[in-house]
C-alpha cells in the first residue's frame, strides 16, 4: 500500500519523504481540479447554472477535494474529489447528461496525453542538447511529468468503472433503455460500499495493470508520430 511505503520512506529518509510527497501532491491537485471543473464546465455550457452557484467553476484544488478521496489516494493510490452537483431537469437530452459525465475522465485522458508529450519532448530535447537527463533537476522533472500521467490514466479508468456514482455508470445509461437505467440507478445508494470493498481488496489491482498498458501505448504512438521531427533537429 501507498501509505505504509510512504511512512517507510518518511522514518528512513525524511527529506526524501517531503520531495516525493511534493512530487505526489501537485499532480494529484492539478488532475482532480481539471476533472471536476470539466464536469461542471460542461454541465454549464448545456445550461446548468448549479456548478456555478456552488463555486465549481473554479481551479482552486480546495473547491474540489473529497477528505476520504483524497486520504483514499494516499493509502491505496486510487481516490476521487468531491462530486459536482448537477440538476438534470436543467440539462435536456439524454446525449448532453451522458457528455457531462464523460468529461471529467475525458480532461484526465487527455491531460495524459498532453503531459506525455511534455515529457517526451523534454527527454528527446535534452538528450539531443547534451543534457544529463540523470541530473538531479532533469530526473526530478521527468519523475513528476511521468507521475501526473499515470495519475491521470488511472483516475481515468477509475472513474469510467460503470459502478454508481462514478462517471462510468452515467456514460453506460446512454446505451440503455429508460427502465433498464431507471433500475440500474437504484444501485447508487450501495455503489460506495462496493467501490470501497473492492479499494481494500485486490480488486482494483487490473487498474494499475491496465494503466500501464494505456501509458506504454500512448508514448509508443508519441514516438511514432514524434520521432521524424526530432530526427531533424
Amino acid at each position: 500500500m501507498l501509505l505504509l511505503w510512504l511512512i517507510k520512506l518518511l522514518m528512513n529518509d525524511p527529506m526524501q519523504f517531503l520531495i516525493v510527497l511534493a512530487i505526489l501532491i501537485l499532480p494529484l491537485l492539478v488532475s482532480v481540479t481539471i476533472h471536476e471543473w470539466a464536469h461542471g464546465m460542461t454541465a454549464y455550457l448545456f445550461g446548468d447554472p448549479t456548478p456555478k452557484r456552488q463555486g465549481r467553476l473554479s481551479f482552486n484544488p480546495f473547491a474540489h477535494l473529497d477528505p476520504i478521496g483524497t486520504l483514499m489516494l494516499f493509502i491505496i493510490g486510487i481516490g476521487w474529489a468531491k462530486p459536482v452537483e448537477i440538476n438534470p431537469d436543467n440539462i435536456h437530452g439524454k446525449t448532453k447528461l451522458m457528455l457531462v459525465a464523460l468529461a471529467g475522465p475525458g480532461s484526465n485522458f487527455l491531460l495524459a496525453i498532453f503531459f506525455s508529450l511534455i515529457n517526451y519532448a523534454f527527454i528527446k530535447y535534452s538528450l539531443i542538447h547534451g543534457i544529463d537527463i540523470e541530473g538531479q533537476i532533469p530526473i526530478l522533472i521527468i519523475s513528476m511529468l511521468k507521475i501526473i500521467v499515470q495519475i491521470n490514466i488511472i483516475l481515468c479508468l477509475f472513474n469510467m468503472m460503470p459502478i454508481p456514482p462514478l462517471d462510468g455508470s452515467n456514460v453506460l445509461k446512454w446505451f440503455m433503455p429508460e427502465n433498464i437505467a431507471a433500475a440500474y440507478s437504484r444501485l447508487a445508494p450501495y455503489g460506495m460500499f462496493i467501490i470501497l470493498l473492492l479499494l481494500f481488496t485486490v480488486g482494483f489491482k487490473f487498474i494499475f495493470v491496465a494503466a500501464k498498458i494505456v501509458e506504454r501505448h500512448i508514448y509508443n504512438i508519441i514516438e511514432y508520430i514524434m520521432k521524424p521531427l526530432f530526427g531533424l533537429m
